[in-house]
């Protein structure tokens, strides 16, 4: 596999051992498919980034560390690699470094990693933990700023956050279900993708406000821990369904959308309002295809503007969001008003 990068820099860049890379690069067996995948996508980003350096202004180099599907991570490197031409003659480095599971002290370790090597930033989907916090306090005390995206660490040193009000959010979610079923009995299976994360506890916080004081007849059944992905969510919500023969709404704020779907097909049930996040490539084929109802959507574009700002104008010095930073909209998305990108 001919590339002109060292190793180190591959293995970096696609988050995998040095050994494991040269595995791959001279063709011994005993490599996943998966893991060779991984490697050739992190020799392309390194050639993008190369012709990027190409350009003449100033250089600076940022990694992107989140937890979440892969769905989700597609748009996000999506969102990143399309602004950071808009910022010229300043040339963005991204790294990314995506899993959909991640522990704690795996996310700490990777974020001290990240600081011995040195970058210009970091930009953070994590849990809200300890371990992670503590890494980021490292960071900030290096003078490297991290700006949170989607989730915030709001306890921690971060610079800013960059994202919406997710609180918003989950009130909309629940204004939309609660005028729907005004007239009528409903209730609402609230799928998490896990608790560990402050933006969805936002979200579900929002959610359950709005029903407890407007439409107090609406009920919740709650769960949690499928981490977005099809086949744990799936089995969660076949586990609800099959205990709560009332369920006939969702508000999916963790994802794993057609596993829900097809739960409720399997029980032969209806789904009568199903309110998702995100307008990726799943939720906007279910969405043409009728198959969901409403998507909360914010513009992630936008969310990738203020974290290079955040970045270019270094930390605060006091933990707040810089100058002219705000929330990212939340759109009521239907099959009507996609956004164009």
């Amino acid at each position: 596999m001919a590339h002109p990068f060292l190793v180190k820099d591959i293995a970096f860049q696609a988050g995998l051992s040095t050994a494991t890379v040269d595995r791959v690069l001279n063709g011994r067996p005993g490599v996943r498919q998966q893991t060779e995948a991984r490697v050739k996508a992190a020799i392309r980003e390194l050639e993008k980034q190369q012709s990027g350096l190409e350009i003449q202004g100033q250089r600076r180099t940022i990694d992107v560390v989140m937890e979440a599907p892969e769905r989700f991570t597609d748009t996000v490197r999506e969102a990143f690699e399309t602004e950071a031409p808009t910022f010229m003659p300043t040339t963005f480095r991204c790294r990314f470094h995506f899993a959909e599971t991640m522990r704690p002290q795996d996310i700490a370790q990777l974020l001290d990693r990240i600081r011995l090597r040195g970058t210009d930033g970091v930009v953070l989907k994590a849990p809200d933990m300890p371990e992670v916090a503590g890494a980021v306090a490292r960071l900030e005390q290096a003078g490297i700023p991290v700006i949170t995206l989607v989730t915030d660490l709001p306890n921690s040193a971060r610079t800013a956050y960059a994202g919406a009000d997710n609180r918003a959010a989950g009130e909309t979610a629940a204004y939309l279900i609660g005028e729907r079923f005004a007239e009528r009995s409903a209730t609402v299976l609230v799928t998490i993708s896990s608790s560990r994360f402050r933006g969805e506890e936002e979200r579900e916080i929002g959610f359950r406000r709005v029903l407890r004081e407007h439409y107090p007849a609406i009920r919740i059944v709650e769960i949690s821990e499928g981490h977005g992905k099809d086949t744990e969510t799936g089995a969660l919500a076949a586990k609800a369904l099959a205990a709560h023969a009332d369920i006939n709404a969702a508000y999916s704020i963790g994802g794993g959308n057609r596993a829900v779907l097809a739960a409720f097909e399997r029980v032969g049930r209806d789904c009568t309002l199903f309110i998702a996040h995100d307008l990726d490539q799943d939720n906007l084929a279910l969405l043409r295809e009728r198959r969901i109802h409403f998507v909360l959507h914010h513009d992630l574009r936008s969310d990738a503007r203020m974290a290079f700002r955040a970045i270019l104008a270094g930390r605060s010095g006091n933990g707040q969001k810089p100058a002219g930073a705000r929330l990212s909209a939340v759109e009521v998305i239907t099959p009507y008003n996609v956004p164009v990108a």
